[in-house]
């Protein structure tokens, strides 16, 4: 839980007695690969911080799992619409790794906004970081080519090369897994002259 301390400190300093409301509210959830923290159909009813692990947010269109998002590490993480919204989610969160969350209820959240004022800078920058985020995502990822979108996938997050298995990444890149092994082997070969495989 220090780490949801650190990262909040490190946007607004807090005031001693939000610290102690936090402490009172701030609850644990451990979650083992491939388990479910949100299924769609279902209302976002938390907000968290992603202690360790790696999850993915997707939606189903037809039979095919579109994901739209990744959260690791230091990252705050809600289906949006549906958190601020009180709606049903058309997504679903899933851990693609062992993960330890720590969060809050929507209905905490708000009353820390109205019993103590300076969290809401604090809500207010996190929010414009990830608003920036998706805008960089969209061009990134929706407005290039496919060898683009795998150079940008490589320049701003490579991190997830390493971690999401290719169906996911290709997924998120709106290509084809074999496309995206395609991409990704010309792009290896690149920087490694001296290899001939993918």
């Amino acid at each position: 839980m220090e780490q949801v301390f650190q990262f909040l400190q490190s946007v607004q300093a807090m005031s001693p007695a939000l610290i102690e409301y936090l402490g009172s509210v701030v609850k644990t959830k451990e979650l083992a690969r491939k388990d479910l923290l949100l299924k769609a159909g279902h209302i976002c009813q938390h907000i968290y911080f992603v202690e360790k692990g790696l999850l993915r947010c997707f939606y189903v269109k037809g039979e095919t799992e579109i994901c739209s998002w990744f959260m690791k590490e230091k990252d705050v993480m809600i289906s949006i619409e549906s958190f601020f919204q009180r709606t049903t989610s058309y997504e679903s969160i899933q851990a693609l790794e062992d993960s330890i969350l720590h969060y809050i209820s929507y209905d905490e959240l708000y009353y820390i906004y109205r019993n103590f004022p300076e969290f809401n800078y604090t809500g207010r920058e996190i929010i414009k970081t990830y608003y920036i985020l998706c805008a960089k995502q969209l061009y990134g990822l929706r407005m290039q080519q496919a060898p683009d979108r795998y150079l940008w996938l490589r320049e701003n997050h490579p991190e997830l090369i390493l971690r999401v298995p290719a169906k996911y990444l290709a997924s998120w890149l709106g290509i084809t897994e074999v496309m995206f092994s395609k991409i990704k082997g010309r792009n290896y070969n690149i920087l490694n002259p001296g290899c001939t495989g993918i």
